[in-house]
């Protein structure tokens, strides 16, 4: 058993369509990405799906490049987000990365993780000072409607077996519980960002575990980590790092 479902996804979000369907049924030429169209995204996508784990890791990193550009969210993010999301459970992402032998599972979930955070409360109300750098109202506003139904994905990987795996999954969920519909998931996710502050020792995890306690209204231990110095404070940094480590 490589995880167990946790109570936090509870059946109210709902459910996501299965990613065959997602590829099959999505106009992906007609999407908006940063160099041009989402033409060529399901190639890159079914690429995630190899049995070979560095074909899986590169496709990643194109698909960052691809849909998320300068941490931007763009019309193709929507449906290639949902695509990684809802290939979570297939045993293509129990495949080992190459050197370190951890779970791809834990690469797509970094991934959706680092995509979500691109659409946050913080970044999107720290981008407002930065017009030039918003996506359009409506598309970001349409993917972060998607989070309810995004978190029932995620959720069953809260207390997976593999720690890399856990500790992302725990990430990406407290970003998306800043939906207002998830309110009802916040005090038991609170107990796993305490983890993470407890245990591990990647300090954009740790901050983002940090501020999710202090924002739900808990007493976070000890100062927030990695206080941001004021250039960081401009949108897409360079400084900004990923939350899963580097390919």
């Amino acid at each position: 058993m490589t995880h167990s479902r946790s109570h936090a996804s509870a059946p109210c979000e709902p459910e996501l369509p299965p990613y065959q369907v997602v590829l099959a049924e999505t106009d992906w030429g007609s999407l908006e990405m940063p160099f041009g169209s989402g033409e060529d995204l399901p190639k890159v996508l079914t690429q995630l799906l190899e049995p070979d784990p560095k074909v899986q890791v590169r496709a990643l990193q194109e698909l960052g490049e691809l849909v998320g550009h300068q941490n931007s969210i763009y019309e193709a993010t929507a449906p290639a987000v949902m695509y990684v999301a809802g290939i979570l459970t297939h045993p293509a992402a129990m495949t080992r990365r190459p050197f370190r032998d951890i779970p791809i599972r834990a690469a797509l979930l970094g991934w959706l993780a680092s995509t979500f955070q691109d659409a946050s409360d913080e970044i999107v109300a720290r981008n407002e000072e930065y017009a030039g750098f918003l996506a359009p109202r409506a598309t970001l506003a349409a993917f972060r409607e998607l989070r309810p139904m995004l978190y029932r994905a995620v959720a069953p990987f809260l207390q997976d077996s593999h720690e890399n795996v856990r500790e992302v999954a725990v990430i990406a969920a407290l970003i998306l519980a800043e939906h207002p519909a998830l309110t009802g998931h916040r005090d038991h996710l609170a107990g796993h960002a305490r983890r993470i502050l407890d245990t591990s020792s990647y300090e954009p995890n740790r901050r983002v575990a940090w501020r999710a306690i202090k924002t739900w209204g808990h007493n976070p231990p000890g100062p927030e980590p990695l206080p941001e110095e004021a250039e960081d404070w401009e949108p897409h940094s360079d400084g900004r790092c990923d939350l899963e480590p580097p390919f």
